[in-house]
């Protein structure tokens, strides 16, 4: 089902429609990052049942388990092309 370095967006909540990268996760929840607000080290704890899968392409887990500025800006970048993505097949 979800696996870490997963793209998915929050179908509830303040973050409804954001998109976010899975850096963690246990039983019945996922640990979201958007590399912005919500970087590697406080990621956003999530029910499963309030986020859905937006990609099946995803970042590697090594890359998103580094805890660091370069695994942020990663996620950053990765999150940014999804969005301009996902626009354009809108038009």
């Amino acid at each position: 089902m979800f696996k870490i370095g997963n793209v998915v967006m929050a179908k509830a909540g303040k973050e409804k429609g954001q998109l976010f990268i899975i850096v963690g996760k246990d039983d019945k929840y996922a640990y979201l990052s958007d590399g912005k607000r919500l970087k590697t080290t406080n990621p956003k704890k999530k029910s499963y049942k309030h986020i859905q899968l937006f990609s099946n392409e995803a970042l590697s887990e090594s890359d998103v388990l580094d805890k660091n500025a370069r695994a942020n800006a990663l996620i950053r970048k990765f999150l940014a092309r999804k969005r301009s993505e996902s626009c354009q097949k809108m038009m």
